[in-house]
């Protein structure tokens, strides 16, 4: 067992209380004993939660779950943690979903795939510390050693005098007990909840329609509202005639309002893709809706009206200009110059909407004095922040409750609607519903960026790799990840990057800028393993191997060992080694990214002329892996997701407006076109738990691009791959 100290030098890492009826609480933080650092695409100040767990005194344990929720499962698997380390029955405990609280959680935030990973030992240490109380508390009734006293399933015993207690029993008694110094943690194989398979806490409320979402909130006196945005980026309300908008039933206001004040510096999730708004304000959704629709805005552009087009011709002027070098090993513009072969490729993606399955929403009640928001939000403690110098109120004034979300992928991360919920609010002086249509959900923001990246490798007489060169950019940011393979197994290796200012807002998307990188760099590779006359499989590994016996650089920020592990298992899983099967197209993939390796083999057949995706083997190393069928669901869903938008995604702009508004013309991937078979398999190796809600999301474009070459004869440079594939077959 693991002997580890339970306090820190900032604080006390727990601190303990008596409940009223008897019984105990244990309050503990979270993350204080995380190694935070290389963290992906979380902002570093986004360091520690905190959680309760409380033990009645009919032996229920309830845990409070910090983490937001938008079916990653967290809270499911953060309290099965501490479920195992206190030894308890899974079926006694009751989780409950914690409000936004600073001062007790401190930093409550789901993203970047980080929840279990940095939870990990915090969470076992607070259960672990909740057991050593309780065998105190019964040693002490009992009068014997605590060494003596055992626990099973939320039991307490003491087999020499053939007494027990259920921890109900002892919890008061277990709140007068100090802290313990240090507790011991269960070795890995006398887990009993970790590693099994555990139905989501939420399930059986979800099916049966029980309130958890923010549509599901209401107040006596409950207004709904919702908001006019300009129908382009670079625009603003000019004159509004809301005359008939007034006149029509259940219409209690209208009105122009700015979502931020003038100079307001922005937190880190802000966004304000438009600074005003037109407000209207009702008795019912559908009375609302029609009056938004009879609203006369005469629009005005602020700034340039931009379009794809312009888009994609400046990105191409940018790509054929020096980047920034951001990595240089060796000597690479000499290799390239003795060169007997180049293999170049330029690869594209087009913005994307997050279209998650339940568009913005939220419930503010705001009065002079106080407000109270509830809504779907990643970044609870940064909304706060916003919300307290929009409304002029001091943080404790502001109240929270983090409903479920119906889905995120990084837009809830977001808070805007929050706050344009609460400035409404507190203008009509009324609790407020505020509505987004799909329309206007999919038109707001924030989008992932346009991307755009060039590969070219060097290639000696006799075939051999010598130099690797990518540039990256994208409008307006770069998607590089300098130090990742092949950086590393290659002697000259250059990366550069570019990027582009606009005014269409961009946001966390699902593994941002890996979501591009990874597909183009798996589809280059394959693309340069066949001008290698070499296995795609086999040539990865290659490379895998020069980085792990002879490192070029020391920047490299993957193992290259457990990256080569996740390719050899998902190998020998898709029995890649075996003669192909006739008909059978294969591609694979692999990347780093979230702490976490993944690897997939995806297999295409050709049905009447179109191809079909028939199964995808994926392999994964993300260390303990806490709820099995809960971490496959999350690669499952990753990889149809990613599926989806290497096929179809695209948000294009005309004079700064969205193309599509909703699921008519915004194509998305259907039932019938997703894996008839998907197979997940995790590699066992002890290693504490990283992240899985995006990990296996980037490398499906790869592997699919990858099949469909085999499939078509057409590489896929430019996503999404569709309208490539209508032209073709």
């Amino acid at each position: 067992m693991a002997l580890i100290q339970t306090t820190y030098n900032r604080r006390s890492f727990l601190k303990v209380s008596a409940v009223a009826g008897g019984g105990m609480v244990l309050g503990f933080n979270w993350l204080a004993a995380m190694d935070l650092e290389a963290l992906d695409d979380v902002p570093e100040s986004l360091v520690e939660l905190n959680g309760y767990v409380k033990i009645g005194a009919d032996g229920t344990v309830t845990i409070l779950s910090p983490n937001p929720e938008f079916g990653q499962n967290v809270k499911t698997s953060m309290p099965m943690i501490v479920a195992e380390e206190l030894d308890v029955d899974w079926r006694q405990v009751v989780v409950e979903q914690a409000r936004f609280n600073n001062e007790v959680f401190d930093r409550q935030f789901t993203g970047g795939s980080q929840g279990i990973r940095r939870a990990w030992r915090g969470l076992r240490m607070a259960g672990a510390a909740a057991r050593h109380m309780l065998r105190e508390a019964a040693a002490h009734a009992w009068r014997v050693p605590v060494d003596e006293v055992t626990t099973a399933d939320g039991v307490l015993y003491h087999n020499a005098s053939e007494r027990s207690a259920g921890y109900g029993a002892m919890a008061s008694a277990a709140a007068t007990m100090p802290v313990p110094e240090q507790v011991q943690l269960k070795d890995l194989e006398d887990f009993q909840i970790i590693g099994t398979s555990q139905k989501n806490v939420d399930g059986h409320k979800i099916v049966t329609g029980q309130p958890l979402f923010t549509m599901d909130q209401h107040w006596d006196g409950t207004l709904v509202a919702m908001t006019a945005h300009p129908p382009a980026f670079g625009m603003r309300p000019k004159a509004v005639d809301d005359a008939a908008a007034r006149s029509m039933p259940g219409i209690t206001d209208v009105f122009t309002f700015k979502t931020f004040e003038d100079g307001y510096e922005r937190n880190y999730f802000d966004t304000n893709a438009f600074p005003e708004l037109v407000a209207v304000v009702g008795n019912t959704t559908w009375e609302v809706m029609n009056a938004k629709r009879a609203l006369q805005i005469e629009w005005e552009p602020i700034e340039a009206l931009e379009s794809t087009t312009d888009h994609d011709a400046r990105m191409a002027e940018m790509a054929a200009k020096p980047g920034r070098v951001v990595r240089r090993d060796g000597d690479p513009e000499a290799a390239f110059a003795r060169a007997a072969k180049i293999v170049e490729g330029t690869y594209t993606a087009p913005f994307l909407a997050h279209n998650a399955m339940e568009p913005m929403t939220c419930f503010a009640h705001v009065t002079a004095d106080q407000a109270e928001v509830a809504g779907p939000i990643q970044a609870p403690e940064f909304i706060e922040r916003t919300l307290s110098a929009r409304l002029g109120l001091p943080p404790e004034k502001i109240d929270i409750a983090l409903t479920r979300m119906g889905g995120g992928f990084g837009r809830r991360a977001y808070g805007h609607h929050m706050v344009e919920a609460a400035v409404i609010s507190r203008q009509v002086n009324a609790p407020v519903k505020l509505m987004y249509t799909r329309e206007d959900d999919m038109t707001f923001g924030a989008f992932r960026p346009a991307y755009h990246a060039t590969y070219r490798a060097a290639l000696d007489a006799d075939n051999n790799l010598i130099a690797f060169h990518v540039k990256a950019g994208g409008i307006p940011e770069s998607p590089l990840h300098a130090n990742r393979f092949p950086a590393g197994a290659v002697d000259n290796y250059l990366a550069e990057e570019w990027s582009l200012e606009s005014n269409i807002t961009i946001g966390a998307f699902r593994a941002p800028r890996s979501n591009f990188m990874a597909g183009v760099e798996q589809s280059f590779l394959d693309e340069l393993a066949e001008a290698m006359g070499k296995d795609p499989m086999a040539f990865r590994l290659e490379l895998l191997e020069r980085a792990r016996t002879r490192p070029v650089g020391e920047d490299n920020d993957y193992d290259a060992a457990r990256y080569a592990g996740v390719l050899k298992l998902v190998r020998e899983k898709s029995r890649w080694d075996e003669e192909a099967t006739p008909g059978v197209s294969r591609g694979v993939a692999a990347y780093f990214c979230h702490n976490t390796y993944a690897a997939h083999v995806l297999d295409i057949v050709v049905e009447d002329g179109t191809p079909v995706v028939s199964r995808v083997c994926c392999a994964l190393d993300c260390g303990i892996v806490v709820n099995p069928d809960a971490a496959s669901n999350m690669a499952e869903g990753a990889i149809v997701d990613g599926i989806g938008n290497a096929l179809y995604g695209s948000m294009t702009f005309e004079e700064g407006v969205p193309a599509h508004d909703n699921f008519d013309t915004y194509r998305t991937i259907r039932h019938s076109e997703a894996p008839k078979a998907i197979d997940v398999h995790f590699v066992e190796n002890g290693i504490d738990p990283t992240g899985l809600g995006e990990p296996p999301f980037p490398p499906i474009f790869g592997a699919l691009a990858n099949a469909l070459y085999r499939a078509t004869g057409t590489r896929m440079r430019a996503q999404p791959f569709a309208p490539h594939l209508e032209r073709q077959m």
